[in-house]
């Protein structure tokens, strides 16, 4: 086994935003050289790597030549080039998740078909190979309005899916292989996190709620742990692991979820990598997310995943009205607050609802630690000069 506290080890990382930023805390626990690449001179982990490369993630000879460099290889990011991984799994370069987890993910038509086909259950579907497909099976009657209309590729933070109720919104969706999901009526939306070993060692996160924007399909607030019944919380964990299981994937597995009407938890995606939804665990977890990914991909023995302290996590995003050299305003008045953590990304440039940083709230009392969240939410603002 390798000895992680001193060693030549190098990890990998395909992606150079925040959840690789975050990962590379992390790192420093060990001993371990970092390599990561990101196509932006300017993205967020340069600061924090061993060595940063520039490139192309989709471009098959550059995530080749980069992934040669490293022992273990992992992202943090699903744009990468899946025929690349394969071909370094061919050639011994340990990948997590494994290029055969991405591509049963990345695209969500071929997500929602192996939910399916493994009984896992999830909102009923037809799947178009094209704008024009979809709107003539509206204009029959084989789907009908309202319904959730998703782009199968490249949907990211809020884009790529949207609740379509009218006939003038049909034209406003973009071209290629698309879902229509059916609209579930539910009371919560919530994710579990799943961690998981190649010795198969496994475990759960609690499970969180997520509050939305009301316009900009993103999340607004996670909340940890989720306000439901214990039992629903069991289903939901219950399920998440069916869903890893389903996937054998090795890392971190994010499964988004609903709590229908009737109490039934369905899977609406997952995300093979730390996601939006554990930042909470940095500040409230016996284990962070971004460690147990870590101990996942190393075969380490995994952390205890269990929270210290409830915790509701904010997510700081541009200001609509403001594009350009990021401000963050009233960022002291926040600090005074007691239990607040803010995290800045380090992106250059503020846009209307981008993903700027995040400030965690804990508090032993949840009603505390809600309201505080709210007065975050209301005091910062991420503007441009």
């Amino acid at each position: 086994m390798i000895n992680y506290f001193s060693s030549n080890f190098k990890l990998g990382i395909l992606g150079g935003g925040q959840l690789g930023k975050m990962l590379l805390y992390e790192t420093r626990k060990y001993d371990i050289q970092t390599l990561v690449m990101d196509p932006s001179e300017e993205a967020p982990c340069k600061i924090s790597a061993n060595q940063f490369i520039t490139g192309d993630l989709m471009d098959y000879d550059t995530v080749l030549e980069f992934g040669r460099k490293v022992n273990v290889l992992t992202f943090e990011i699903e744009s990468v080039n899946v025929e690349a991984l394969k071909q370094l799994e061919k050639e011994g370069i340990k990948v997590y998740p494994s290029s055969d987890t991405l591509e049963k993910i990345n695209d969500k038509s071929v997500q929602k078909k192996f939910y399916k086909a493994t009984n896992i259950p999830t909102a009923a579907f037809n799947i178009f190979n094209s704008k024009a497909e979809f709107l003539e099976a509206e204009n029959t009657g084989k789907i009908k309005l309202p319904v959730v209309w998703k782009s199968a590729t490249g949907g990211y933070d809020g884009r790529g899916v949207q609740i379509i109720k009218s006939k003038e919104a049909l034209e406003g969706i973009a071209e290629g292989v698309c879902i229509a999901e059916d609209l579930i009526p539910f009371k919560n939306e919530l994710a579990v996190i799943v961690a998981r070993n190649p010795s198969g060692e496994m475990k759960t996160f609690p499970v969180v709620e997520m509050e939305f924007h009301p316009t900009a399909n993103q999340v607004e607030y996670v909340i940890c742990p989720a306000r439901i019944d214990e039992s629903i919380a069991k289903k939901a964990r219950k399920l998440a692991e069916s869903v890893s299981k389903a996937y054998q994937h090795v890392g971190l597995l994010a499964v988004e979820m609903f709590q229908t009407e009737d109490d039934e938890i369905i899977v609406n995606e997952v995300a093979p990598r730390p996601h939006n939804s554990g930042h909470y665990s940095i500040e409230a977890s016996y284990t962070n997310q971004f460690e147990q990914h870590l101990r996942a991909i190393l075969d380490l023995p995994l952390g205890n995943t269990e929270n210290k302290v409830s915790a509701v996590m904010v997510n700081l995003v541009g200001e609509e009205g403001h594009t350009g050299p990021a401000i963050y305003k009233n960022i002291e008045e926040i600090l005074k607050m007691p239990g607040v953590t803010p995290h800045i990304y380090g992106k250059k440039i503020t846009r209307p609802f981008r993903k700027m940083g995040h400030v965690t709230i804990v508090n032993k009392d949840m009603l505390i630690a809600r309201s505080t969240a709210q007065a975050v939410k209301d005091a910062i603002k991420v503007i441009s000069q």
